[in-house]
This record gives structure tokens, sequence and C-alpha cells, in this order.
């Protein structure tokens, strides 16, 4: 059997580069498009909506083709971040030789292939990475990580304006791309000969299903709350131009709670500081509730607490998830299709079911509303992601397995 020393930063580093082309892309794309080759809103709207439902449906079966190519896991993995460098560079740094648009969605398509595609890849290698740690392998492991990913989303969100520019963003994030494969280079790999399940190990296992329930239901509140995010500090708060500030409060508060949550999920295990971290989400919603216009630093603290949440989300759940697939799928890639699915379909739920309600209950954006739909907006924004989360609650607090 062959053993090698684990480097944890090396994963911090990979998955900072894989949050820059996740959540920052959303927020940069349209807006470059938009000012360099005037395309509509609604054009470049459509286009990221049609690209999430493709995103979705190809998730399981890009598991599967990692699971296919488990054996040759450093050269996929360093085809699939060739692609998505090149996809990025031609994002900004191209002049489209095309139509804007078709250009737009032919590389943000290549960018969601790639980025899903390494997720999964990556994911997969923890499983195995986590189980040759000493301790709590798994919850050591995703602190890193998710750390990693998360300060990854705060350099990403700022870099056009730290490095001149959208040119500037996409050459960073070639090098950034180059690093990261070079640092990770030695942690591809197995130790043995670990057969290929695709789904079935997974959807088998009672627990695996009930923590992929979970995952999709606890997701739901940051779907709810990032869709709305824009609408609620410039119409609900009257802060334009808070926007920014805010997601930057948001992701670092995330990045410096995580390794907290993690070490408090060694000591005291993690099922239970996660329901901790989901309670501290319900009262940092359930407060929103009561913000309305010029509520600055009273939502300034509401995205401290709500990050510091995140925090525990995205360090201590896929932690259990990889521990429990240690134990019943540990060469299941496509476990991790699954688990981007579910996290992505929450995203979706959120654009198709409350944006056409809010609509319904008379709130437009970028214009003057009433009391009502005020309300309505704040209710979507704060009480949904509460009743969201208490059923995450419920769920996990009813789900039971042997922790390591």
């Amino acid at each position: 059997m062959t053993v090698w020393k684990v480097s944890l930063p090396a994963y911090g580093v990979f998955a900072a580069l894989l949050a820059a082309a996740g959540l920052p892309i959303y927020i940069h794309a349209p807006k470059f498009y938009v000012d360099e080759y005037g395309v509509s809103l609604a054009a470049l709207g459509a286009v990221l909506f049609g690209l999430r439902l493709f995103d979705v449906i190809q998730d399981p079966l890009l598991g599967r083709l990692a699971g296919a190519l488990r054996h040759w896991r450093a050269a996929a993995v360093t085809f699939g971040v060739a692609l998505m460098v090149v996809s990025m560079l031609g994002l900004f740094a191209v002049a489209p030789p095309v139509a804007p648009l078709i250009w737009f969605a032919l590389m943000l398509a290549g960018v969601f292939s790639a980025f899903s595609f390494l997720t999964i890849c990556f994911y997969a290698q923890g499983v195995q990475t986590g189980g040759r740690l000493e301790g709590a392998g798994h919850l050591r492991l995703a602190r890193w990580r998710e750390t990693g990913a998360l300060l990854g989303v705060c350099v990403a969100a700022v870099a056009p304006v730290i490095l001149g520019g959208f040119i500037g963003f996409s050459l960073g994030f070639a090098i950034l791309g180059l690093t990261a494969l070079w640092v990770m280079r030695r942690e591809w790999g197995s130790e043995g000969e670990i057969p290929e399940g695709g789904f079935a190990p997974v959807l088998q296992d009672p627990v695996a299903r009930r923590l992929l329930l979970i995952a999709l239901v606890n997701a739901a509140p940051v779907a709810v709350s990032s869709t709305l995010f824009l609408f609620f500090v410039e119409s609900r708060l009257a802060a334009p131009g808070w926007e920014g500030p805010f997601l930057l409060l948001f992701f670092l508060s995330a990045a410096i709670a995580a390794p907290f949550w993690g070490r408090a999920a060694e000591r005291f295990g993690p099922k239970q500081v996660l329901m901790s971290g989901m309670v501290l989400s319900i009262i940092a919603f359930a407060f929103a509730l009561t913000l309305g216009a010029g509520d600055v630093w009273a939502f300034g603290l509401i995205c401290l607490a709500s990050g510091a949440a995140l925090g525990a989300d995205m360090t201590l759940l896929p932690a259990i998830f990889s521990a429990r697939m240690a134990r019943v799928a540990p060469g299941a890639s496509g476990a991790f299709g699954l688990w981007s699915f579910v996290s992505k379909l929450s995203l979706a739920f959120a654009a198709i079911a409350l944006l056409p309600a809010l609509e319904t209950a008379g709130f437009r954006a970028g214009t003057e509303n009433t009391e009502s739909a005020l309300w309505a907006l704040s209710l979507a924004y704060g009480l949904v992601p509460c009743v969201l989360k208490l059923l995450a609650i419920g769920l996990l607090a009813t789900t039971h397995w042997k922790e390591d």
C-alpha cells in the first residue's frame, strides 16, 4: 500500500480556485457584458437560467464520468483546470469573435462544466484523504478546504478592482489555476483499488439519502437570501452602493468562523455544532424582518452573524457526508455529483419560486414600492429562510449515525 503525506494547505488553495469560479462569476460576468458589449440584462438572465438548468442536469453525469476516470484523476483534473482557465480568459480577456451573447454562453458553459467536474473530483478525493488523516480527519480537511473556498470568494469578489479590471482578473485566475495544479500535484490518487459503485451505494444507504435531503433543505435558505440580497439592500434598506461591502463582510465572516466551527466539532461532535450554527442563522434572519430604510449598521451585524453561520454549513455538512461516504461508498465519485446536484437545485428553486411570488405581491425592482410590497420582500428574505432552517434542524435532529 502506497502512503504519502497529505498537504492540507494544498486543499485550501485548490478550494479557493474553485470558489473564485463560482459565485463571483454570477456577480462579475453580467455587468461586464452589459458595460462592454451592451448586451441586455434580460438576455443575459435568460442565458444564465438556461445554463443553470443544464448545470443541474449534468452534475450526476459528471459524477459518473469522474468515477470512470478515477484511475487517471490527476490528468482529468489537469484538463478540467485548463478548460476552466481558457474559458475564463475567453470570457473576460478575448473580444467575442461571434455575437457577444453567444460567446458569453459558450464561455460560461466551459467555466461551469469544468467547475462542476473539478468540484466532484475534489470532494471525492477528500473522502480518501480524510480517511488517511489521524483523528477527526474529515473535519480537519473540511476546515482547510472550506476556509480556502470562502477566502477565494472574498478575493475574487474584489479582484477586478485590485487587478485593474476584468482582464487582470482573468489573468490572475489563470495564475491561481497553475498554482493550484502545482500544489495539488501529489494529492490525486488512491490507496489500493477502490471500485466505483456509481449512485447505487449512496442511494441504498438511508443515512446518505437523509443527508442529501438535509443538504437540499439546508442550502435553500442561502439560495433564498442570495437571490434576494441585492433587492433587499437596494429597496428595503434604501442603501444602493452598499451591496459590495455587505457581501465582502458576509463571506469574510464565514471564512473567519469556519476553522472555529471545525475545532468545536472535533470537540463536541459535528452534529451538535452544526445545529448550533443553524440556530444562529435563524436568529440572524429573524432580525432581518425588523429592518427598514437606513438600517445599514444593523444589517451589517446580520451579515456578520449569518456569515458565521454559513461557515458552519460549509464546513460541517460536507465533512459529515464525506465521512459517511468513506464508510458506505469510498469509491463512489457519483456521490458528489448528487451532492452538487441538490445544492444547485436549491438555487433554481429560489429563482423560480420567489421572484414570481414577489412580483405578484406588487414588488418592482428599481422603483418606488408600497409598504406591503416591501413587507413581502422582508418576509421572503427573512421568514422563508427561518422556516427552511427549522425544517433542516428537524431533519438533522432525527437523523442518527455513528460519528467517527
